[in-house]
């Protein structure tokens, strides 16, 4: 478990001499910040406490995401604790494709949410949203045509 300086970490010991750790916010939740990357994209978000807003390079997640299933995976992590109200999230976002950029938001948020509660991880993890795909394009090899691909033999 991360410990910031935002958080105090509090040791209640119980009557059956169990630990329990209980996270206080003093005064009001501060700023998180996460990263979550896919392919060549890369996400950098800062969630805190809000009315629902999502802003993606200064625009409208919406706008910046037209496509109705890109929007889906954004929703995802926050649909699963119903938390889609709660939070405004200011995104940078850079590299890779539109569908790269959706899925790295959508881990950064997901991280998001196990660093404010940790009890998030098991259903986020379920789900797969915790997982960073590892996949990348493979290179260009010398003397072929693609990564794989050959050039045409030619037997004459």
């Amino acid at each position: 478990m991360k410990h910031k300086n935002l958080k105090k970490l509090i040791l209640i010991q119980l009557n059956n001499n169990t630990i329990k750790q209980l996270k206080i916010n003093y005064l009001q939740m501060k700023v998180i910040n996460n990263i979550g990357r896919r392919k060549s994209a890369v996400a950098r978000i800062y969630l805190s406490e809000g009315k629902g807003n999502i802003l993606v390079n200064k625009k409208d997640y919406k706008e910046y995401f037209p496509v109705p299933h890109l929007q889906y995976i954004i929703q995802q992590p926050l649909k699963l604790f119903d938390a889609t109200e709660k939070y405004d999230i200011k995104v940078n976002l850079n590299g890779g494709g539109i569908k790269g950029q959706a899925e790295a938001l959508r881990l950064a948020i997901s991280r998001a949410l196990v660093e404010i509660d940790s009890e998030n991880k098991p259903a986020l993890k379920t789900n797969g949203l915790l997982t960073r795909d590892p996949r990348q394009v493979e290179r260009k090899k010398p003397g072929q045509k693609k990564a794989r691909k050959k050039f045409q033999y030619s037997k004459r």
